[in-house]
């Protein structure tokens, strides 16, 4: 600690390139920031799957749908404790780029299966009581301003109704709340019993199955014993867990972790250049003085160590500033995009790995100049005045 003000002034030597270096950190660590908080949104819904939900499909692709009729002999398999069902609507609100998912579903069942969202229990069966009510998230209802009573109109961009419109209304009679970061709540439901008997064609069938597995069943076995049942048939289907539907889904949009990961080894490759630079300028310049620093006692390790201390001390500025401005638009970008893009958040386990970046960062740009001032002969230095 008593070299912490020689470090410091040390830092600030050369104050445009010291800037200059702390900037280019500071933009390397906001786009850590904002690219970690995308990637987990793609993945958010792998980690908030529950393991005892699993999900059936057409065994074919996802837009296939499957027969309602299905329901009964799913519920019967043995080892399956409840089950429910689910389409994909598709349709947006006000305008075409505003994105949210909308579900067709039995209001009870649905929440049965997902307790993880919240509603009052007088809001749900409002819904129930309602053929064309609806409930939508708290971060729908928040960023559209919408509240319980209101009319909310879906454009359909897939489900035409029996008689040619494509615009479903919905009265809002609840708004339910997920507090888990993991996953989000910016989606609309609304009674497949009334979007069965509207839509144009399709008629009878759901886009997937949700059920859950009683406990002490193996959800693998559950999992087979179903798509046995309909193997051969015209509908064959697929079943697997919860986290693996979510990460299929996920990859449709491409391998989203390979590419972050593939920016930011580029971005902090070019950081460590820069700052690798900077500090073996920084010690060049300084020759002479770190002769005298040695002739006046200072040892091998003390030299390197405040070496270390510098670069280190650059890269914690730059990165804590960048982390902090990433956290800001990360915060503001969750309000504006949760409706098509739910999940972003820039968890604690990467700002922990921010900051094991920054100092591992710090190290390998000044080693090779600290290990050069750690071996700095007195006579050669003072040879060069």
């Amino acid at each position: 600690m008593k070299y912490v003000g020689f470090v410091w002034k040390n830092v600030w030597r050369k104050k445009i390139r010291t800037s200059l270096t702390i900037l280019s950190v500071l933009v390397a660590f906001l786009l850590f920031a904002l690219l970690s908080a995308i990637g987990y949104a793609f993945k958010s819904g792998a980690d908030a799957a529950d393991a005892e939900r699993l999900v059936v499909i057409d065994k074919v692709s996802l837009i296939n749908p499957l027969p309602i009729a299905y329901r009964d002999r799913i519920a019967t398999t043995e080892g399956v404790r409840s089950v429910t069902y689910a389409s994909w609507f598709g349709g947006y609100y006000q305008d075409p780029r505003v994105q949210f998912p909308q579900f067709p579903v039995d209001p009870y069942e649905y929440f049965s299966m997902y307790p993880e969202f919240e509603i009052p229990r007088e809001r749900l069966d409002a819904w129930a009581n309602n053929r064309q009510g609806a409930v939508l998230g708290r971060e729908l209802a928040e960023q559209f301003g919408i509240e319980v009573g209101d009319r909310m109109p879906i454009q359909a961009t897939i489900w035409t109704k029996a008689d040619g419109g494509r615009t479903w209304e919905f009265d809002i009679e609840g708004i339910f709340e997920n507090e888990d970061p993991r996953s989000s709540s910016a989606f609309l439901l609304f009674q497949y019993d009334y979007f069965d008997e509207a839509r144009a064609f399709g008629k009878g069938t759901v886009g997937w199955y949700v059920l859950r597995v009683a406990p002490g069943s193996d959800p693998v076995q559950v999992g087979n014993a179903i798509d046995a049942q309909f193997a051969n048939s015209p509908n064959e289907t697929e079943t697997s867990t919860e986290a693996a539907f979510a990460q299929s889904f996920a990859k449709q949009l491409g391998n989203i972790a390979l590419i972050v990961t593939l920016i930011l080894g580029a971005v902090f490759f070019t950081l460590l250049l820069v700052s690798g630079n900077t500090m073996s300028q920084s010690v060049r310049e300084r020759i002479n003085e770190l002769a005298v620093l040695k002739t006046l006692g200072f040892s091998d390790g003390a030299m390197l160590g405040i070496v270390l201390a510098e670069s280190i001390t650059i890269m914690l500025i730059g990165g804590l500033l960048g982390l902090g401005i990433g956290w800001i638009v990360v915060q503001g970008a969750a309000q504006a995009m949760g409706a098509c893009l739910p999940g972003i958040f820039l968890s604690p386990q990467a700002m922990g790995t921010a900051l094991v970046i920054m100092l591992g960062a710090g190290i390998v740009a000044g080693i090779f100049p600290a290990v050069k001032a750690m071996r700095l002969s007195i006579v050669d230095a003072l040879a060069r005045a």
